[in-house]
Parts: structure tokens; sequence; C-alpha cells
């Protein structure tokens, strides 16, 4: 069967609720004037590695669990708006929804409603099948819906990535996401050996890649055996929020990954994504184009 869908995004759709902040920790206070206001807009994970791999030119479709709520309707107007496809499967607890406490630097604080998910939630086999067996890849959110639809992923031959996000290295509900993975992404921010934790993924799982994200300091790539130090690239404008800055990095990989690049080349793709999309406010929902991409990663190549 022929491929139609280059990326599927499997998992985190939803909407924050974006909070500027005079500092992180807030300080305490009776109150706090708030500008340049508090903006709801839809935008998770999934939602930004599909808008990113989208703007790249990938196929893209997005499945996950919504709500027949307004915060649903701001998930799907945001996938019609942008021309990428959406199965909505009905959630009856509502769209998963958090708030974003973002500081003056752009770092952030995510308050997620946990009463929006139950153990009892999946994905319908059926439909993971079906649109597994015309994909190329598929990118899974670790939710816990997602986790359940890996060994139908598994067995429709796909590869297989996820973000393990600000996993400690030893959470085990991580490890199921970890080992199915042919690509690991994940933050260094909580590991305490991250070169540690990404060799363990690669000895117990199935992983050809690992990158460990580390802010401002690039990233690190564990692949063929090899370590290697990715350094950050220049922001082309003022840093003013880091949110959605690792989802851009994994979309703008998966691209170059399925473009059969190096995986080195591939995180030189993802860390110009990243520094792209910390000068999106976090009010809005945005992500570096293919041409604006490859442009930037040919002038890192050559020095320019």
């Amino acid at each position: 069967m022929s491929t139609e869908i280059d990326v599927l995004v499997l998992g985190g759709a939803g909407v924050d609720t974006i909070v500027h902040v005079p500092e992180l920790p807030v300080p305490l206070a009776d109150s706090h004037m708030i500008r340049p206001g508090i903006v709801t807009r839809a935008g998770q994970s999934g939602d930004f590695v599909a808008l990113g791999t989208s703007a790249l030119g990938l196929r893209t479709h997005h499945l996950d669990m919504l709500g027949d709520d307004p915060e649903g309707d701001l998930v799907r107007a945001l996938h019609r708006d942008r021309g990428i496809a959406l199965t909505a499967v009905p959630q009856p607890l509502g769209t998963k929804r958090a708030v974003n406490l973002v500081g003056p630097d752009g770092g952030r604080l995510s308050l997620y409603d946990a009463t929006r998910a139950a153990d009892t939630d999946r994905l319908p086999e059926a439909t993971v099948r079906e649109l597994a067996a015309v994909s190329r890849h598929a990118h899974v959110v670790i939710t816990q819906p997602c986790g359940h639809a890996l060994p139908a992923l598994r067995e429709a031959g796909v590869t297989v990535s996820t973000d393990l996000h600000d996993w400690d290295g030893s959470n085990p509900y991580h490890e199921t996401f970890a080992h199915q993975a042919d690509l690991v992404f994940l933050s260094g921010a909580a590991l305490a050996d991250p070169e540690r934790t990404m060799r363990r993924i690669t000895e117990r799982g199935r992983a050809r890649a690992v990158v460990a994200t580390a802010g401002a300091d690039g990233a690190y790539l564990l692949a063929d055996g090899e370590l290697t130090h990715v350094p950050a690239a220049a922001p082309p404008a003022p840093v003013v929020d880091s949110n959605g800055a690792g989802d851009a990095f994994a979309a703008a990989f998966l691209y170059a990954w399925l473009n059969a690049e190096p995986p080195r080349r591939c995180a030189l793709y993802g860390t110009v994504a990243g520094a792209y999309a910390c000068t999106v406010p976090s009010t809005r929902a945005d992500s570096i184009g293919r041409t604006e991409l490859c442009a930037r990663v040919t002038d890192l190549v050559s020095g320019g």
C-alpha cells in the first residue's frame, strides 16, 4: 500500500492558557497585574509537532482525543486553518488544557489539568492501524492512550519517534515509550548523567538515535554509539518564550531524518528550528518554514 502520510502524530492535542508573570517562581502576593494579558490558544506538544512538520512540507495527520467543548473547537480550528488533517476521537472528559506561566526571560512553568483524562482512555486500534498502514513515520506523545497504541504501530512497520520531555531517567512510565521508539528525544534538564541515560535507552530499546536537548547549550546526539555535542543555533530575533522549542526541534529533526540526512545534520536542523521557536511569543502558534530552515542550516554549515 502506498503512503499518504509522512508523519502521523499521536496525542498531544490541547489548549494552553498563557499567563505572563513578573518572574519564576512567582512572588507571593495578593495579586499581580498581567501584561500583555492572558491568552488562551490551541497548541500543546502534538499540535506543535504537527504544525512544525506540516510547515516543512511533510504530509501530516494528527490523531488524538478531543472534547465537544470550546477548547476542542480551538484545536479543530487550528488544524483546519493550517491545513493539517485531524482525526478527533471523542473525549467525554473534555479537551486537554494547561496553564503556562511565562517569565520575562522566556522560561515557563506548565500546570496541566489532570481531570481531562482517564486510565481507560484509548485510541481506537482500528483507527490507529488504518492510519499507520498509509504512514511513513509516527511521532508518539507520551500520553497514556498513545502508549497502548505502540504495539499496533510496530506491527504496521512504521518507524516511531517519541519525546520524553523532562524525564528524570528513572520514572518507569516513560520506559515504554523510550524502549519502543526508533528515535528518542528528551530534555537533559532533569538528568544527573544525560549520557548514561541516553546509552541505557539504546541498550534496552531499539533506538537508532537519542537526542538530549540542552537549551542554550544546544543538544547532545547519540548515534552509532558515538556521543556528539551540537551547539545551539543563534536565534534570528530576541528570545521571548521557550514554549514549543523542543517540539520545533523534533519536527525539524524528523524533516531531515525522513529526507535521509545523517543524524548530526538532522540535529542541526533541530537546533535552528528550536532557536526560531524561542522568538515566537507564547500567545501564538507558529513554526519555521522549509525555505528559511534550509537556508539557515546552509549558512550554519558554511559558517555564514
